[in-house]
Parts: C-alpha cells; sequence; structure tokens
C-alpha cells in the first residue's frame, strides 16, 4: 500500500471514530449563560436584534447561577445581594437598548411628500418602531426599580470593583443622566408624527 494510501485510510478511521463518540454540549440555564449569548453585531438586522432579545429575555426569566459562577467576583452575602440587583438592571437596560436598535431599523425620519406612493408600507413599519420604542418604557420602568433597590442606603459603601460599568449604570440612572424614559417618550412622539404626516398625504406621485 502507499504512503498517500495509508493516510486516506488513517484519517477516514480517526473521522468515524470521532464521529461516533458523544458530543459534549453546554447547557444553558442561568441567567449568566444566556447573558453570555447576547452579542452586538456591527450592523445590526432584525433577525440579529431579534435573536438578542431574546436571549436577554431568557435571563430575564432563568435563575442566578451559583455565587462561586457568578460574572463578578462575590465575597459576601451583601455582595450577592447588590450584585444580583445590578445584573437584573443591566440587563432591562439592554433589552432597552436592542429594542431601540430595531426600532431605527423600520424607523423614518421624514416624510417627504415623494414617498406619497409608499406611504403604507412606511407606516406600517412606522408603526413597527412606535412599538419598539413603546416596549422600551417597560423595561426602563424595570431598570429603575432595579437600579433604586442597588441604591439604597444599606449598599452606600459597598462597590463592586469588577462590575464597573453597571455600577456606572446604576450612578446615571440615580441622577438622572441616564434616562430613557425621556428619550423614548421623545422619539414616540417624533414618530407619530411621521404617521400623522403620512396619514394626511394622498398618493398621487
Amino acid at each position: 500500500m502507499k504512503v498517500s494510501s495509508k493516510i486516506k485510510v488513517i484519517l477516514t478511521a480517526a473521522i468515524l471514530i470521532f464521529s461516533s463518540l458523544p458530543a459534549f454540549s453546554y447547557m444553558v440555564k442561568y441567567k449568566e449563560d444566556y447573558y453570555k449569548l447576547f452579542h452586538v453585531h456591527y450592523a445590526q438586522a432584525p433577525d440579529d436584534c431579534m435573536e438578542n432579545i431574546y436571549w436577554l429575555e431568557q435571563a430575564v426569566k432563568a435563575d442566578f447561577a451559583n455565587p462561586l459562577y457568578a460574572s463578578v467576583r462575590i465575597e459576601t452575602e451583601k455582595d450577592w445581594e447588590k450584585y444580583r440587583y445590578l445584573f437584573m438592571m443591566h440587563i432591562n437596560l439592554k433589552l432597552i437598548e436592542q429594542h431601540m436598535r430595531l426600532g431605527r431599523i423600520y424607523d423614518k425620519q421624514v416624510a417627504h411628500f415623494y414617498d406619497a406612493p409608499w406611504k403604507d408600507v412606511y407606516i406600517d413599519n412606522l408603526k413597527k418602531a412606535k412599538s419598539c420604542y413603546e416596549a422600551g418604557l417597560v423595561y426602563w420602568q424595570e431598570a429603575s426599580l432595579w437600579a433604586e433597590k442597588a441604591n439604597t442606603h444599606g449598599f452606600n459603601f459597598l462597590f463592586l470593583t469588577d462590575a464597573q460599568a453597571w455600577e456606572d449604570e446604576r450612578e446615571r440612572i440615580g441622577s438622572g443622566d441616564l434616562d430613557y424614559k425621556k428619550i423614548l417618550s421623545r422619539e414616540i412622539k417624533r414618530v407619530q408624527g411621521v404617521i400623522d404626516t403620512f396619514e394626511k398625504m394622498e398618493p398621487k406621485y
């Protein structure tokens, strides 16, 4: 048997052996697991946003992993309590961001007179955008609630250094620097105005 033939036989045997072995799968069960599946694309299509929203929603519903496997180092029960509040706040903020990204895909800033022939399509898309922004308001209520829990006096001198970004979000919500209610309400009002303009148009062009 030639050397090349022997190599082919060995490779074929190896493939057959490894293909018969049981595959090792990673069980997605806890909030932290689902959060790891969340990822932001440079240019997100609707399906990308919907996928992220799904994983984040699953993270909201799932249980927390044991503190040993938390996303940050946990030393005390007080750390563990604040971590849970910050995690839930952060997840809801990410849900707002993803709904805003999805909304912008369908959004149209201005209703031009020459858009009249396609007004029905634009109105349909604008209504999708509006519903995304309205959903964001629900998540903002949740994020604000969790931020408030993480801002109580009991945590005045407790700062999770491994969760610097989350702590910054909490601080910005507490100070009013981050206010998605204001942002989303403005966007909803603007979108409704564009819808109203389209609805008054005559498709004559």
